[in-house]
């Protein structure tokens, strides 16, 4: 079957995308940027990539006329919190335009838990795009997920922040709203389920797990399943802005993303329809479950996806190659090179830089610039970083994004995604004389901007110079 994958660089569709390839199935990625297809050569070579941004008018010819199905797992809730419903929406109207000159047989759209009269934006939004697709010239089969729980979900992961950082927490009430979480290996069975079954389609169904508990019975199941105690206490008098700033500075959620959580939080996700159960035959993991599924990935370092490699969890809005050309004009730099004898451990030390490796110098430093960018409204350095040992372009690295990870050229091109008064980059690349460079170019928006990096000047000669020796000497290399 040929399956058009929208979405395939996010959270779900990375996780899909090779289950599918398993499967046999021919697949073409529908993405904005073919760069950020965070994805080795090996899959790349096994399917297809489109570049189709949802959100503008359609062109002709842009899908294969060919395609069998669709999965449609577009989502807008992180990138705005005023206006992402009108995006959702406009992204369904037109998916509908592109593949109504197709042959296609069938949508699969994984949409929230919408059983509550009262619903949050986010949820409405949800349930109106859901309308749209059914106006489509193709068979619909819509799973309504509730809390979506492994490793790299943006739920799990604001979970893991509270529990790990805070043993004892002032909560807002809505940390008493039930829900009901599901697994993501069990929404991904779902997903791959319903393919081609023709007893899903033009239907909706809930998905979700076998327990049913408040955010609070959650947090404290985790603090059990990781073996240690938490104590919560609830207050009436957080208002959904302050909880919302609670989320920001505690978790490594983006403002926007906390805002929206909250608002959904409110409102009770319950499944009410466990009829797919029976259709597939799955047996939905238990929440403890799903927590120890998460913890083995997290383990074996094989974290395949994480909500904090997507463009919303920082400040970029446009595409990366835009800024993959360093400008060599009205730029400052902090130049570093080092001869070096060992390149391929080099090289691996520079595929690990950032996240738990942290960068090799200084680390309680870049803490404290991460801390005061969370402060004025940044990104901070909590998002680490999704493999241990593994870079593709456009992941998150701390408080940078990844514009170029070229191993086999030896070098990495890094973009700061920290609230600065210009534009920063960091680069390292060792030559054919194995030689190292590391190079860290700004270039200031005005007086501000050059004031800035004057007065942090000293700082980059300790900063810089010691990575770049730490890095080039193994010795050294985690101090």
């Amino acid at each position: 079957m040929k399956i058009l994958l929208t979405g395939a660089n996010g959270y779900i569709g990375m996780r899909i995308l090779p289950q599918l390839l398993e499967m046999g199935h021919e697949i073409v990625c529908a993405v904005r940027d073919e760069t950020r297809l965070s994805v080795d050569k090996e899959t790349r070579q096994q399917i297809d990539v489109i570049e189709i941004d949802f959100l503008e008018e359609p062109k002709e010819n842009a899908v294969p006329k060919d395609i069998d199905a669709a999965y449609f797992l577009i989502h807008s809730m992180s990138s705005s919190t005023q206006d992402f419903d009108e995006m959702e929406a406009k992204t369904a109207e037109n998916f509908n335009k592109y593949v109504a000159e197709t042959q296609i047989k069938q949508v699969i759209y994984l949409s929230g838990i919408v059983n509550d009269n009262n619903l949050s934006k986010h949820l409405q939004s949800r349930k109106n795009v859901e309308d749209i697709l059914y106006r489509g010239n193709f068979k619909l089969t819509v799973l309504r997920a509730g809390i979506i729980v492994g490793s790299g979900s943006s739920s799990f992961e604001i979970i893991r922040d509270l529990c790990e950082k805070l043993p004892v927490m002032i909560t807002p009430k809505w940390v008493l709203t039930k829900t009901q979480p599901i697994a993501i290996r069990d929404v991904i069975a779902f997903l791959t389920g319903v393919l081609g079954n023709e007893k899903t389609y033009n239907d909706s169904f809930d998905i979700a797990g076998p327990n049913v508990m408040t955010y609070k019975e959650m947090l404290h199941r985790y603090a059990e399943v990781r073996g240690f105690k938490n104590w919560i206490w609830t207050v009436p008098v957080m208002t959904p802005k302050l909880s919302s700033y609670w989320l920001y500075f505690v978790t490594s959620t983006s403002y926007k993303l906390a805002l929206n959580l909250v608002d959904s939080m409110k409102i009770e996700v319950v499944a009410k329809d466990t009829r797919l159960q029976d259709i597939l035959g799955i047996t939905p993991h238990t929440y403890k479950e799903a927590i120890d599924l998460a913890f083995k990935k997290i383990e074996q370092n094989l974290v395949i996806s994480s909500w904090k490699d997507s463009m919303i969890s920082g400040r970029f809005v446009d595409n990366l190659e835009k800024h993959i050309q360093v400008p060599k004009f009205g730029v400052l730099k902090d130049y570093k090179q080092v001869k070096i004898s060992n390149p391929e451990e080099v090289l691996e030390r520079i595929w690990s830089i950032g996240g738990e490796t942290g960068w090799y110098y200084g680390n309680w430093l870049w803490k404290i610039r991460g801390f005061l960018d969370k402060l004025s409204g940044g990104v901070g350095l909590r998002r680490g970083r999704t493999h241990a040992h593994k870079i593709f372009a456009g992941d998150s690295l701390d408080f940078w994004r990844v514009l170029l990870a070229d191993k086999k050229a030896k070098r990495l091109l890094l973009f700061a995604e920290m609230k600065l008064p210009g534009e920063a980059w960091l680069e390292f690349k060792i030559d054919e004389d194995n030689v190292l460079h590391q190079t860290a170019t700004f270039r200031p928006r005005g007086l501000r901007g050059r004031l800035y990096w004057y007065s942090i000047v000293p700082l980059h000669y300790f900063i810089f110079g010691g990575m770049i020796k730490n890095i080039a000497n193994q010795k050294n290399a985690n101090q």
